[in-house]
């Protein structure tokens, strides 16, 4: 930390005093330099934190610039009220840009915002308010009291300033809860909703910043030329601004500034052949994108990745650390009131029925089991219970309301946490990142507290990594706690998973197949876990195919075969049912050999695979 201090601190200093070694051209060409990294700051956020394909930013800063020469030139406002205006209007473009976030993604989005950036440019070349082809001159000069800043060494600082509390504002975002929210549905966005994240919310907050960035990139510039004109915000600009990012590194702010001032200076170098330049903006950006696409700034943790894989292979080569259950009163006896009602649900892929007529009821303080062959449907019926797919048909109740077909992240912020089938854990998030985007509650609206209540923002953030820390310990998982879980090993990854999961506080824990993978060790320590959730105060139900795990965990257990359930009951009941043991279990299964919930003692077994039916269920794919 003491270095970090340091290292701000000469920067700060070096850039303060850096007018004073430079010409007149050379201090032109650092305050244009300076108005990129402030643009490349705003599409870091948007691109590389939010995950959101932004080729519309030089968009935002033709708004910032055109607005301000406008109401300057022909609405007769003042500097600094145009200012004010210009990036209220590059927040209202915002939204437009970010509402085709809400539908599409990917490569179409950014087709999208392209598209906008194209008529963007096209009107203010044929439109008679911006001037046309001309471009808006005689922007008058921002006044401030005792400050000539027609000087370009004097408005040079002005540039500092703002981009310093830019860059620091970009950098207190992303190292909080909003950040972690963004870099999470940038990672997996399904598995950030199903923890809470409002992903529509988040999506058009990215936007939103990268406008506000763009809006006072334009105020600046305006200010500094003097003189708008369509070239300086064409696509060849958004392409440069593009490739600054990308080289930089989008995934951190830092890079992004990095990017901007060197390729700015290569461009300046290279300002007699723009044929060669553009070309080597095009290799270059290739070359980072296949062999360092984290950027340059990805470059350190790329040379430190291999030792802190080596850390996690040594530490799951040992074993797993001891789990701490919850020390907490005994939970109420299961049968209580329900807290899902599953009625007469029946989901359908076109011409495949997934789930056919299914019911199912779940009283408060139960561990249900979901068993059946594989391509029964329990997954379909996990993601239409937790919001992922909407049902052809049937009600799901949650707590006595109905919530059919509600958003992920509502049903998470009901009370519902759910694991996955295939692990779904953010990657370039710590494995401490991942559970305080499951412990982080706040709603997207409050983002205002970020400029109105910074410190109340601290406290909280503060507040969240005491709790994750008890959870690590908890779980057995503090020596992890500053690790990328793809670092880790497989069974601590699920641990992870799991640990996340709960720390959402959840009435209700679906559990997706968790012994996948495990050997018997760990499935051991696995049913620890789930009896101890489940003690804490809390419903499980579990989709798995390691029956004597099922069967020494479960109170009741329900069977589908086919979309349908055919047997439900208590493990003992359900092992002898027909249906069941031709359906599922096979004529070979010795009931008697199955431990039952009730057995003092009942070791679950390691397999993974029952009556020769292999391990998963219908793809969640099947919904596109």
């Amino acid at each position: 930390m003491r270095y970090r201090i340091a290292l701000i601190a000469l920067a700060g200093v070096a850039a303060w005093f850096l007018p004073y070694g430079l010409d007149s051209y050379a201090i032109h060409v650092v305050n244009v330099i300076l108005i990129f990294a402030i643009l490349a700051v705003g599409l870091g956020l948007c691109m590389g934190v939010g995950g959101q394909v932004n080729l519309a930013q030089v968009a935002f800063f033709g708004v910032g610039a055109y607005a301000t020469a406008i109401l300057t030139t022909r609405g007769g406002l003042g500097f600094w009220v145009a200012a004010l205006l210009a990036v209220l209007a590059t927040v209202a473009i915002g939204l437009v840009v970010g509402t085709p976030a809400l539908r599409v993604q990917s490569h179409y989005l950014g087709i999208v915002t392209l598209g906008l950036a194209l008529a963007f440019t096209n009107w203010v070349t044929n439109a008679e308010l911006s001037g046309g082809a001309e471009g808006i001159p005689g922007i008058p000069v921002p006044t401030l009291p005792g400050i000539d800043l027609s000087s370009e060494y004097l408005y040079y600082y002005l540039e500092l300033i703002v981009f310093a509390v830019s860059l620091g504002f970009g950098l207190f975002v992303v190292r909080t809860g909003l950040g972690r929210r963004m870099r999470a549905m940038r990672d997996d966005a399904l598995a950030a909703s199903a923890l809470g994240a409002e992903v529509p919310m988040l999506r058009m907050v990215a936007f939103l910043l990268a406008s506000v960035y763009g809006g006072l990139g334009g105020v600046l510039y305006a200010g500094l030329i003097r003189y708008v004109a369509p070239e300086s915000f064409g696509i060849a600009n958004m392409f440069l601004l593009l490739g600054m990012v990308i080289i930089g590194g989008r995934q951190s702010l830092i890079g992004c500034v990095v990017g901007a001032v060197g390729l700015s200076l290569v461009r300046e170098t290279l300002v007699d052949h723009p044929t060669v330049a553009q070309i080597g903006y095009g290799a270059v950006v290739v070359l980072v994108v296949v062999f360092a696409p984290t950027g340059l700034a990805g470059l350190p943790a790329r040379v430190r990745a291999s030792p802190a894989r080596r850390r996690g292979r040594a530490g799951s080569a040992a074993q797993l650390q001891p789990f701490h259950p919850y020390e907490v009163d005994p939970a109420p006896a299961a049968g209580g009131e329900p807290v899902l009602e599953v009625d007469h649900v029946s989901k359908q892929f076109r011409g495949l029925k997934a789930l056919d007529d299914v019911s199912l009821t779940v009283p408060e303080g139960e561990i249900r089991g979901i068993v059946g062959p594989n391509g029964s449907g329990k997954t379909t019926l996990f993601n239409v219970i937790s919001g992922l797919y909407r049902p052809t048909r049937g009600r799901v109740r949650f707590r006595g309301r109905d919530l059919t077909g509600r958003a992920p992240y509502r049903l998470a912020r009901a009370g519902m946490s759910r694991t996955f089938q295939n692990l779904r854990l953010f990657g370039d998030l710590t494995v401490e990142e991942n559970l305080l985007v499951a412990l982080d509650r706040s709603g997207t609206s409050q983002s205002w507290r970020y400029l109105l209540r910074p410190l109340s923002v601290l406290r909280r953030d503060r507040d969240l990594h005491r709790r994750a820390r008890a959870v690590l310990e908890r779980y057995g998982l503090a020596e992890f706690a500053a690790l990328a879980p793809k670092a880790l090993p497989y069974g601590i990854q699920r641990r992870v998973e799991i640990a996340r999961a709960v720390a959402a506080e959840p009435s209700l824990l679906l559990l997706d197949e968790p012994a996948a993978g495990l050997n018997g060790e760990e499935v051991r320590q696995l049913g620890e876990i789930v009896r101890s959730i489940r003690d804490s105060g809390r419903t499980v139900i579990i989709i798995e195919h390691n029956m004597g795990l099922v069967m020494s965990l479960c109170e009741r257990v329900t069977v589908l075969a086919g979309g349908r359930v055919i047997a439900e009951g208590t493990p003992a009941e359900v092992a002898v049912a027909p249906a069941v043991i031709e359906a599922y279990l096979g004529d070979s299964m010795n009931v008697d050999d199955l431990p039952v919930a009730d057995s003092p003692v009942a070791p679950p077994v390691a397999d993974s695979s029952v009556g020769g039916f292999p391990v998963g269920d219908l793809p969640e794919e099947a919904a596109k």
